[in-house]
């Protein structure tokens, strides 16, 4: 039988991890069914060699990930999994984090928890070309393509108008 006069006092808290162990923290914390989120970012390198484009993965906060848990019941454990050094404390007692911070960094993650940096393009905003050949001419955005690593942008010339596809990281937002 289920105790239906029960509320759910789970709260999420700031869990500050080993260096570089982000990872393993989460997974474990999710083996003990404690949901967590931990926000990352994709960074984009270029090899100055071949200029072939790679990317990795970063935490969006090093060394902190986000915990919901009931704190009564379960601190114990989450300060004792492998990965986690503590919960984030002030004057000894584990202070929470309000669901609105989390949900506002959730709103500009994707679903497997990469943050979106930067500015969002709609179609029609005006963008400059950034290096290359293409430097400083401007046109509008038209669409990012299947890959989001690219863009279609609507190039406007002095005698030529016409489509081209560009990496994202070319163009920015024009000034009004």
């Amino acid at each position: 039988m289920l105790d239906t006069s029960r509320t759910d006092n789970s709260r999420w808290y700031a869990i500050h991890t080993h260096l570089h162990q982000e990872t393993r923290a989460e997974a474990n914390l999710r083996a003990w069914h404690v949901e967590t989120f931990y926000p990352k970012v994709r960074e984009e390198r270029r090899n100055e060699f071949s200029g072939a484009i790679s990317y990795i993965t970063k935490p969006f906060f090093q060394r902190y990930l986000f915990a919901r848990f009931e704190l009564d019941l379960l601190l114990h454990k989450v300060w004792f999994t492998r990965g986690v050094h503590s919960v984030v404390s002030f004057g000894g007692v584990p202070s929470p984090v309000e669901d609105a911070v989390i949900e506002f960094v959730q709103q500009r993650a994707d679903k497997d928890g990469f943050v979106k940096l930067g500015e969002q393009l709609k179609p029609g905003d005006k963008v400059v070309m950034q290096g290359g050949m293409l430097n400083n001419l401007t046109g509008i955005f038209e669409c990012e393509m299947n890959d989001s690593d690219r863009v279609m942008i609507l190039l406007q010339t002095i005698n030529y108008q016409g489509h081209i596809i560009v990496e994202k990281n070319s163009i920015r937002k024009a000034a009004h």
